[in-house]
C-alpha cells in the first residue's frame, strides 16, 4: 500500500497545471515564454492574475490531496513523505516530459495538511524575503532553509536528511535564477520590462 500511495502521489504532483492552461486558453507552451518555468510566479508573469491563480490554487491542491493519502486510505504513513513525492512530480512530472515547476505551490499544499504552524512560519518568511530583496528565487529557496532549520532545532525530528536534501532540490531548480542573479540579469518583481512577456487569451479575442 505504501508503494501505491507513492506512486499515486507522484501521478498527482505531475498533472501539469500551467501547463494545460497555457494550451488550452493561450495557444501556448509557458516553458517557451518569460522565466520558461511552468509554474504560478511566470503564470502570472505571462498569462495573467487570473491564470495565477487557478495555477496556484491547483498546484498547492496538489501537494495538499497527495499529503491526505495516508489518510483517505486509513495507512499509517508520515503525510509529509506523500505530500514531498507530490512536489517531485510537480518538479519532473511524466505527463510533461519531466519539465515542470520549482517546488514553491505543491510544498505549500504539502505544509498545509502535515504542519499548519510551519506553514505559515515558511510562507511567512518567503513572503518577507521576496519584499525585502524583490526577488522571487530568493524567497523560494528560503522554504528549504526554514524547513532545514525548523527540522534541526526541533527534538526528536527524523527529517534532517530529508529537509537537506530538499535544499539541494531547491538551489538545483533555481540555478538558472542564481547564474542569472550573478550575471546581474535576474529580474526583479517590480522590473517594468517583465510586462513585455505577458501574453493575451486567445479564448478572449
Amino acid at each position: 500500500m505504501t508503494l501505491f500511495i507513492s506512486i499515486l502521489a507522484y501521478v498527482i504532483g505531475s498533472f501539469p497545471t500551467a501547463l494545460i492552461v497555457g494550451r488550452v486558453f493561450f495557444n501556448i507552451d509557458i516553458r517557451e515564454h518569460g522565466s520558461n518555468n511552468p509554474g504560478a510566479t511566470n503564470t502570472l508573469r505571462v498569462l495573467g492574475k487570473r491564470a495565477a491563480i487557478f495555477v496556484l490554487l491547483v498546484d498547492v491542491g496538489k501537494g495538499a490531496l497527495a499529503a491526505s493519502l495516508p489518510f483517505l486510505f486509513h495507512i499509517d504513513m508520515n503525510p509529509l513523505y506523500p505530500g514531498l513525492i507530490a512536489v517531485i512530480g510537480h518538479c519532473f512530472p511524466v505527463f510533461a516530459g519531466f519539465r515542470g515547476g520549482k517546488a514553491i505551490a505543491t510544498t505549500a499544499g504539502a505544509l498545509l495538511v502535515t504542519n499548519i504552524w510551519l506553514f505559515f512560519i515558511t510562507y511567512i518568511t518567503f513572503i518577507l524575503v521576496i519584499m525585502i530583496t524583490k526577488y522571487v528565487f530568493f524567497g523560494s529557496i528560503s522554504v528549504g532553509i526554514v524547513l532545514l532549520l525548523y527540522s534541526i532545532m526541533e527534538a526528536g525530528s527524523e527529517n534532517d536528511i530529508l529537509f537537506i536534501i530538499f535544499l539541494l532540490l531547491l538551489i538545483f531548480l533555481h540555478r538558472t535564477n542564481i547564474r542569472n542573479f550573478i550575471n546581474h540579469q535576474e529580474p526583479k518583481i517590480n522590473d517594468k520590462n517583465l510586462a513585455k512577456d505577458r501574453i493575451k487569451s486567445k479564448k478572449i479575442q
